[in-house]
């Protein structure tokens, strides 16, 4: 197969860090300094998504103390016969 014709075409990539369920009145009270509990825990694994579909898991590191800036080591990839599954939100 000639990846040639497909390297050059863009993805969407999104680092999930967790999830929260609220209803919509407690949305319309979230203002500026408001904290959201996440169902993900520091050090529990964080999914990376391409296009709608989980292609790895990592966890946080932080790469430039002085800048603040994060990332992401890679812990687990999905190979093309293998799939991992998203983790599912729960109830915060």
């Amino acid at each position: 197969m000639d990846l040639d014709l497909v390297l050059d075409v863009s993805v969407t990539m999104q680092v999930v860090l967790g999830a929260a369920r609220m209803s919509v009145a407690e949305l319309l009270k979230l203002n500026r300094g408001s904290i959201v509990k996440l169902d993900t825990k520091v050090g529990d694994p964080i999914d990376v998504v391409v296009n709608g579909r989980v292609i790895a898991r990592g966890e946080i590191v932080v790469l430039d103390q002085d800048d603040q800036r994060f990332g992401v080591t890679l812990t687990e990839i999905a190979t093309p016969n293998s799939k991992l599954n998203a983790k599912k939100a729960k109830a915060a």
